[in-house]
């Protein structure tokens, strides 16, 4: 992943501050490690001090970007189920709902992680 280090990309994979890619944005950075803790963030960076909420409520925004998220996750179970598997519509509609269900952590932080890069822009390092 390194190679995409100063793209919106590796920001939004890796879920690494959008201004210097150094940190995660995320106290714990396994979405699945504290399910309760998923969403908690760090106040600030702490090598470019960007504040990552940047007025209250400011990831409300993260809910719109999450839909289509989500969406691409259904739409792949499909195609990997139905199409590529061959199993039937009702098998495909178990494997797409347990998809939706055990990849939420990620498409949340993923939402969060693409919102967040609307606003925020990747600086390089001064030498």
């Amino acid at each position: 992943m390194k190679f995409l280090k100063g793209t919106k990309i590796y920001s939004i994979i890796t879920g690494a501050c959008p201004v210097c890619h150094e940190e995660s944005m995320y106290e714990h950075k396994n979405p699945y490690s504290a399910i309760s803790q998923t969403l908690k963030m760090n106040e600030r960076c702490s090598h470019c001090q960007t504040k990552y909420k940047m007025e209250p409520s400011f990831f409300y925004g993260a809910m719109y970007v999450s839909y289509p998220v989500g969406i691409a996750f259904a739409v792949a179970a499909f195609v990997i189920s139905h199409l590529i598997l061959e199993m039937n519509l009702l098998h495909s509609f178990y494997v797409i709902a347990a998809t939706m269900i055990l990849s939420l952590p990620i498409v949340m932080r993923l939402a969060r992680n693409i919102w967040i890069n609307f606003f925020k822009h990747y600086k390089k390092k001064k030498d």
